[in-house]
């Protein structure tokens, strides 16, 4: 397997150019990547394998069917340039805050739609599906995302009952980390806060049975997410009581300082349609944060993913 590329490295941008300057060296590398024992057919599993060096693909002795490498793959039947699509995992997976698909349109001088329909390809093939459950020492918060009510039209406004036009534009947004590991995240209702239902039913389906504690803010909805082999504190954000011995939830909220300000600072602005995908994205770049071969990991996923169609992307949902 070619050595990965290293993530900390000073010259990493450049090591890509130069280990992926065509699309022959980036076929060879997926190649090693997909086929670390040797090319298999993807169909019958057979190793009696031939190449078609004028077409860059694999001739099956054995069931006669011919492939590529990135038959079956997010690869496949794109138009886009291999070594376009390196730079752009490269991009997307090194930047902390992200990278707007508009940024990646002016570095690849690619379309806008090409760029945009490239990085939500990424962001959902890197999604955790089967992901582990946080263990140990949990903290959990939900947060709010979307437009301020100061910038509603005033019919709309004039519809909301009094108390509610702060949260009418806003998606909510749940999470929980363990401390010194993995975060999980997870786009919640729109328009509305967060039910005790909604968080019970997040906590079950992201934390093991046996953590040892789960530390949140005052929130009620809270009550009653642990048993008695998992602690329950609760720190009160509204008193300004943001420590409680070894209770906080601050690990979290410098998550979700992270995750705002690379809508700020990077996207602008993001559809509640599309929501998810950018928060499956900023799950899998903070989860492999300290990953030394987060490039060679990304490649990965997308070598095990299926292309998802534009008319897919762009269909219409109840919630955009």
């Amino acid at each position: 397997m070619p050595r990965p590329i290293n993530r900390h490295s000073a010259t990493n941008l450049i090591e890509l150019f130069e280990k992926f300057g065509n699309d022959e060296k980036c076929r060879m590398y997926l190649e090693n990547l997909r086929w670390p024992d040797g090319v298999k057919c993807i169909r019958c599993q057979s190793e009696k394998i031939s190449r078609i060096y004028k077409r860059n693909q694999f001739h099956c002795d054995a069931c006669q069917y011919q492939f590529s490498v990135t038959a079956g793959t997010i690869f496949h039947d794109s138009h886009l340039a291999l070594r376009k699509w390196f730079a752009a995992i490269y991009l997307l997976s090194e930047a902390k805050k992200g990278m707007s698909a508009l940024q990646l349109k002016r570095t690849l001088r690619v379309s806008y739609k090409t760029a945009w329909f490239l990085c939500h390809r990424i962001r959902e093939a890197v999604k955790d599906d089967a992901c582990e459950l946080l263990n140990g020492i949990i903290e959990c918060d939900e947060t709010y995302i979307g437009g301020k009510a100061k910038f509603m039209h005033e019919s709309r406004k004039a519809t909301l009952k009094r108390g509610k036009a702060g949260l009418a534009n806003k998606t909510v947004v749940l999470g929980a980390i363990q401390r010194g590991g993995k975060v999980r995240l997870e786009k919640g209702a729109f328009g509305t806060a967060a039910t005790r239902d909604e968080l019970h039913a997040f906590i079950k389906s992201k934390i093991a049975e046996e953590a040892k504690a789960i530390f949140t803010d005052e929130n009620s909805g809270y009550q009653g997410i642990a048993d008695d082999d998992t602690l329950h504190i609760t720190v009160d954000h509204g008193d300004k009581q943001w420590v409680r011995g070894i209770a906080h939830t601050n690990t979290l909220e410098n998550v979700w300082s992270l995750f705002k300000r690379s809508i700020v600072g990077s996207y602008h602005q993001v559809s509640v349609k599309h929501l998810d995908r950018y928060l499956d994205e900023f799950e899998f770049r903070f989860n492999n944060r300290h990953n030394p071969y987060l490039f060679r990991d990304t490649l990965l996923r997308l070598l095990a993913s299926t292309n998802i169609e534009y008319k897919n992307l762009i269909a219409d949902e109840d919630a955009a």
